[in-house]
C-alpha cells in the first residue's frame, strides 16, 4: 500500500508540473521527491506522469489519480489538524450540568461566549439539581457542573460563580409593591411559597435562617421544589415567594419583584465544579470560559 508522504509527492508534482518546484514546495530535493513518485507508480502498477527532458504531464491515469490523492491528503491534514485541537482542547465535546436558574441567564451567556470563542467544542447541557449533578460528576456523565453549595466532595474542584441577592415575588395587587425595598419583617404572619427541602435544600435552609436570624414566621401555603414553579403559583395569586434575582429573567407578566434587605446582601451562590482526575482535554479552556464569562 502506498504511503502519505508518496502521495504529497506526487500532487506537488502534478499540480506543478515540474520536479523542481515541487522539491521546493515540499522542501526536499528533487532526486527523493522522484523516488517517491516511481515507488507510487510501482506500488499501484501504473503510469501517473509523463517525463522527458522538456517537461511534465499527467497521463489519463494520472489525472484520475490526482482527484483522489488531493482528497486524501486533505483528509490526513483535516484529521491531524482535529486531533492536535482536541489535545490541545480547543476541540471536543464537554458535557454541562445546570440549575433551572441558571438556565435563565447564566447558560445562554455561557453558550454564547462558548461560540464565539471556542467554536470547536460541542457543549451537552443537562438541567439538574445540585445532587443530581454531583452524582452525574462521580460517574463521569457531566464534566462540569454549576451547584449550589456545600459540596464536600474530596473528588471535585470547585470555584465560586458568582452571587446573587435576594428578591420578593409579589402577586398582582399585593399591598406590598407600595414598597421599593422590604425587609424580613415585612413577611411576618404573610402567606408565603417555600422551597421543599428535597429537591431544593439549599434554599429551603437559607429562607428557614434568613427568617429565624430575623424572628419572622410568615405561614407557607405550599412547598415547591422549581423556581419557575413557584413564580407560576405568585402569578396565580397564591403568595408570595422569595426568589434569586436571576429568576426575575423569567418576566412572567403581573409578578412584580422587590429587593430584600439581607445580610449579607448577596447571599445565593453558585459554584462550578468538576472531578478533579477528569482527563478531558477540552475541560480546561472551558472550565476557564466559565469562570471569565461572569467576570466580566
Amino acid at each position: 500500500m502506498f504511503e502519505l508522504s508518496q502521495l504529497r509527492c506526487f500532487v506537488a508534482a502534478a499540480e506543478e508540473l515540474h520536479f523542481g518546484r515541487a522539491a521546493q514546495r515540499l522542501n526536499m530535493t528533487q532526486s527523493p521527491l522522484s523516488r517517491q513518485i516511481q515507488l507510487l507508480e510501482r506500488i499501484l502498477d501504473v503510469t501517473l506522469l509523463e517525463r522527458s527532458s522538456r517537461n511534465v504531464s499527467l497521463t489519463p491515469a494520472g489525472r484520475v489519480f490526482l482527484i483522489e490523492a488531493r482528497r486524501i491528503v486533505r483528509l490526513a491534514e483535516s484529521a491531524a489538524l482535529s486531533a492536535r485541537r482536541v489535545a490541545k482542547g480547543d476541540a471536543g465535546k464537554v458535557a454541562i450540568g445546570f440549575t433551572a436558574v441558571s438556565g435563565y441567564s447564566l447558560i445562554p451567556q455561557i453558550v454564547t461566549q462558548s461560540r464565539a470563542m471556542l467554536p470547536n467544542i460541542e457543549l451537552e447541557l443537562r438541567e439538574m439539581v445540585t445532587g443530581e449533578q454531583v452524582d452525574a460528576l462521580l460517574t463521569g456523565l457531566i464534566d462540569i457542573g454549576f451547584v449550589r453549595p456545600p459540596i464536600s466532595r474530596q473528588e471535585f474542584d470547585t470555584a465560586l460563580m458568582l452571587t446573587e441577592p435576594l428578591v420578593v415575588a409579589l402577586p398582582p395587587g399585593d399591598a406590598l409593591q407600595a414598597k421599593a425595598v422590604l425587609e424580613p419583617a415585612d413577611l411576618q404572619d404573610r402567606p408565603l411559597i417555600m422551597y421543599s427541602r428535597q429537591g431544593a435544600g439549599y434554599f429551603h435552609d437559607m429562607l428557614v435562617r434568613l427568617l429565624d436570624e430575623a424572628g419572622v414566621s410568615p405561614h407557607f401555603v405550599q412547598h415547591v421544589t422549581q423556581i419557575h414553579s413557584m413564580l407560576g403559583l405568585v402569578r396565580a395569586g397564591l403568595a408570595a415567594a422569595v426568589v434569586p434575582l436571576s429568576a426575575t429573567g423569567l418576566h412572567l407578566d403581573d409578578v412584580q419583584f422587590r429587593q430584600l434587605v439581607t445580610s449579607p446582601e448577596r447571599p445565593v451562590e453558585l459554584h462550578v465544579a468538576w472531578r478533579r482526575d477528569n482527563a478531558n482535554p477540552a475541560l480546561d479552556a472551558m472550565r476557564k470560559l466559565c469562570l471569565e464569562a461572569v467576570a466580566a
